[in-house]
C-alpha cells in the first residue's frame, strides 16, 4: 500500500468495494466490516505477490484490482484451512 497513491479514507472505501466484489465472486457471505478488511489486507498481499514478479499496480483502479485478487486468495486459503480442520 506504500505506493498505492491513495489515502486512508480512499483505502477503506476501495478496500470495501474490493472485498465486496470478492465476496460476490467467491460467494463467501461475509459482512461489510470483513469485506473492508479483506480488501485492504488483500491489496497489501496482492501488491507484495505481484512485486515479486516485477508488477506494480498504482492508483485507485490498481488498488481495486489488487484488493480483489488478494481478497479472493485470502478467502480461498481460509476455506482450505477451515476445510482441513473440520
Amino acid at each position: 500500500m506504500h505506493g498505492a497513491e491513495v489515502g486512508w479514507i480512499a483505502a477503506i472505501i476501495i478496500g470495501g468495494l474490493a472485498g465486496w466484489f470478492a465476496e460476490m465472486f467467491m460467494k463467501s457471505g461475509t459482512g461489510i466490516f470483513v469485506n473492508i478488511i479483506l480488501g485492504i489486507v488483500g491489496a497489501a498481499l496482492a501488491n507484495a505477490l505481484l512485486g515479486v514478479f516485477g508488477v506494480a499496480l498504482g492508483g485507485w483502479l490498481g488498488y481495486l484490482v489488487a484488493g480483489f485478487i488478494g481478497a479472493c486468495i485470502i478467502i480461498f486459503l481460509w476455506r482450505a484451512i477451515r476445510g482441513r480442520s473440520s
